[in-house]
């Protein structure tokens, strides 16, 4: 007698790297939300290892300012060099682009953006540190 019984072979599927499995968490958790953050920001952020906090990602959507690779890059390099100096948070100033970041270094996380209209007549509090890029 023969078997018509079929069989599936179920696994575990396992993400390829540490990266994309954020990716996919992030996703999943970000269904049907409105406001999440587009997958090339989530990868730049990933493949940079600065995050942004979500004051930070809503500063960027209603001022309009896009980051660039270069730009990211260049803030990685920064919170990298503060925190070689044991600085905690940091201004990051992007002489080039005009933007100037407040950085926890410790937490690797944007808290806040400005670029150069909003950066005018601003008085930078509870920093310790500045970089200026």
């Amino acid at each position: 007698m023969t078997d018509n019984s079929i069989y599936r072979l179920q696994q575990s599927m396992t993400p390829v790297s540490p990266i994309a499995g954020k990716l996919i968490n992030n996703a999943k958790n970000n269904q049907g939300k409105q406001n999440s953050a587009p997958f090339d920001q989530i990868l730049s952020q990933e493949l940079t290892g600065v995050k942004f906090s979500q004051h930070a990602l809503q500063r960027l959507q209603s001022r309009n300012i896009k980051l660039g690779q270069t730009e990211l890059l260049k803030l990685n390099e920064a919170v990298e060099k503060a925190s070689q100096k044991g600085a905690n948070e940091s201004l990051v100033f992007m002489s080039n682009s005009n933007l100037a970041l407040v950085v926890s270094v410790k937490n690797k996380t944007v808290i806040t953006i400005m670029d150069g209209a909003n950066s005018k007549d601003n008085v930078f509090t509870n920093i310790d540190s500045a970089v200026i890029v």
